[in-house]
């Protein structure tokens, strides 16, 4: 699959993950049994439709390598495969972050001012 995925999250919920060392999900997730993330390809309509209109939310990106099998690649949206975390995101595992928000339309805004994806 791919080497990196992406977590839309919560930035007051990952400023908290920060704190503790690791990010165990959003209510959504946890409800689930999983964390959900996203490739680069599925990030555009997972903001548009998960997380339209809101803001103070961050991009993490994510190394898959260091999840090992709590990474599995599971059939959804359309059976497209994607990413779910079955256990905490460790913050080791997150490469990047951008602090963002999401348009009506979906479209990711980003503070520094670039929108879209990539």
């Amino acid at each position: 699959m791919t080497e990196v995925a992406y977590k839309l999250v919560d930035r007051g919920e990952w400023d908290a993950a920060r704190a503790g060392g690791a990010y165990d999900g959003s209510a959504v997730d946890r409800a689930d049994g999983f964390i959900h993330l996203s490739t680069a390809a599925q990030l555009a309509e997972t903001a548009r439709r998960h997380y339209a209109s809101r803001d103070g939310l961050v991009l993490v990106e994510v190394a898959t390598a260091p999840l090992g099998e709590a990474l599995r690649w599971e059939a959804s949206r359309g059976g497209e495969l994607f990413p779910h975390i079955y256990g905490t995101l460790p913050l080791s595992a997150a490469l990047s972050e951008r602090p963002l928000s999401v348009r009506d339309d979906g479209t990711m805004m980003f503070e520094d001012g670039a929108t879209g994806w990539p």
